[in-house]
């Protein structure tokens, strides 16, 4: 009998490890993602296989099932298409600054200088601060008769920053990085306190400048946390909303400032067709795993 306990005691230990009481502290977490994102998740999909229309409650609507064709629909709307190229054009600007911004701000406020605690607030701020309540300074600071192009003069775009098809999506891609750039220097700072004092010490004793130990001891020290962001920074992208919606009035204009989610929102809630909606949601989901598995896997191997 012991050597049967014993046998079972193995398997359960193979099984659940050597702590399984953890799985109890960890279950409420598992069920809160399973009820708050799985189960969505899955309805979504389900939905998008279907000519789903949103109706009056009690309303009988008829929900046909159509297959892909939701899905090839999406893919060859050329809206879609237009706000996944928006997408694209945010990240490529929205992500290098972040990552950018965020180290070198980290590195300063990692220092001792004067201030220290209130510049780390500071740049927090932003971060929790609605979306909506600073919607309002940005518009007066880039529409046509605001601050920038009066300091600007002759200079000034014309059409104006925000209704200008070159330069909304670059503007909307500024006003997010500076939103969300405390955020990246709280992960940051936390890497930095975490690199050795020494190495800095040692290489600034055999030489090396200033540049040459943030690039050798700072970047490569940091590069874990380079990776939650740059993941991190495109699923924010990917997901881009509030902002083109508040400063362009919904993806203006003629839709250069257009996002996949906004384009969702609109078919799904504003017009009801709930299964193209849950098709360029289950798309967008797929090709944003992808982009983060791909960043995952170049960052991690250099």
């Amino acid at each position: 009998m012991a050597v049967v306990a014993a046998g079972h005691g193995g398997r359960m230990r193979r099984l659940f490890g050597r702590d399984p009481i953890g799985y109890a502290f960890v279950a409420p977490y598992v069920l809160f993602l399973a009820g708050l994102f799985a189960y969505p998740l899955l309805v979504a999909l389900y939905i998008s296989f279907f000519d789903y229309f949103f109706a009056a409650p009690g309303a009988h609507v008829a929900r046909p099932f159509v297959g892909l064709d939701n899905y090839a629909a999406v893919l060859s709307d050329p809206v879609f298409q237009r706000s996944i190229l928006n997408v694209a054009e945010f990240i490529l600007i929205n992500v290098p600054l972040t990552v950018l911004l965020s180290l070198v701000l980290a590195s300063a406020l990692n220092a001792k200088l004067p201030f220290r605690t209130f510049f780390r607030v500071a740049y927090y701020i932003p971060y929790v601060t609605a979306s909506v309540a600073v919607i309002g300074v940005w518009l007066w600071l880039f529409s046509g008769g605001g601050l920038l192009n009066g300091v600007l003069g002759p200079l000034a775009p014309s059409p104006s920053w925000l209704v200008n098809d070159v330069l909304a999506m670059p503007v909307i891609a500024l006003v997010v990085t500076w939103k969300q750039l405390g955020f990246y220097v709280i992960l940051y700072l936390a890497a930095l306190q975490n690199i050795p004092r020494e190495l800095y010490e040692a290489s600034e004793v055999d030489g090396a400048g200033v540049v040459r130990r943030f690039t050798a001891i700072t970047v490569p020290g940091v590069r874990p946390v380079t990776t939650l962001v740059v993941i991190l920074a495109t699923i924010v992208g990917a997901n881009l909303f509030t902002e083109p919606y508040l400063l362009t009035g919904g993806g203006g204009p003629n839709g250069a400032s257009m996002s996949p989610v906004l384009l969702m929102y609109q078919q799904g809630i504003e017009q009801g067709h709930a299964g193209y909606a849950a098709a360029i949601g289950t798309v967008l989901a797929i090709v944003v795993m992808a982009i983060s598995a791909f960043n995952r896997f170049v960052l991690e191997r250099e």
